[in-house]
């Protein structure tokens, strides 16, 4: 079975900015707490697994990283809007999982819990004013940092990120889904491009 899916999302977590994650890093927060807590939401704006269309899926991705990334016991949720079917929803579950293979295939090794999914709301605000909302779990806020010629700061080519490049920023709000519960601090936007025949070496997903 094969599966690729595009669009945009925008994600939070409890790291200072900025966030280690993306390069194997020990996470830290402003607190001096060692794990890395986070929501990212994601909409799918084009989209397959074999025959199941995916395009306008949205869906919440929830996580506690207990230390850097590579050292795995990751506990991981999901919420999937419940505007997707079923068919559509158990696709999304497939690919996150890392059954169909892909950059999550390689991420799985790494996730000790799966938490669950979840159908419920998932979205992401406008562009002017952008943030994620899954009501009764996260509301966030986001704002770019911005770079000497006014333009949003951005991180490139790094070890673990959901994009080859991404924008990041500060966020604000409250999260709590699956008994992960923290104030959001770092964000991070951009595009993205997930495909199980995605290419050894491409960007993998930071799942």
């Amino acid at each position: 079975m094969t599966y690729t899916i595009s669009g945009n999302y925008l994600a939070a977590c409890s790291c200072a900015v900025v966030c280690g994650c993306s390069v194997d890093a020990q996470p830290r927060d402003p607190q001096g707490g060692t794990e890395c807590l986070g929501a990212a939401v994601f909409h799918i704006s084009e989209g397959r697994l074999d025959d199941t269309d995916l395009a306008g899926v949205d869906f919440a991705f929830y996580n506690q990283f207990p230390s850097h990334l590579t050292a795995g016991n990751w506990k991981v949720g999901l919420v999937i809007d419940s505007g997707a079917s079923d068919a559509q929803a158990d696709a999304v579950g497939r690919i996150l999982s890392g059954q169909e293979g892909g950059p999550f295939g390689e991420l799985a090794q790494f996730i000790g819990e799966f938490l669950g999914t979840e159908r419920g709301e998932v979205s992401l605000t406008d562009d002017d004013a952008p943030g994620l909302d899954v009501p009764g779990h996260s509301r966030v806020t986001y704002e770019p940092l911005l770079g000497v010629d006014g333009t949003p700061t951005t991180v490139k080519n790094a070890m673990f990120g959901f994009s080859a490049e991404y924008g990041i920023g500060k966020a604000g709000g409250t999260s709590s889904a699956f008994g992960l519960t923290f104030e959001p601090v770092y964000g991070e936007k951009a595009d993205f491009v997930f495909s199980s025949e995605q290419e050894a070496g491409a960007p993998k997903g930071r799942v």
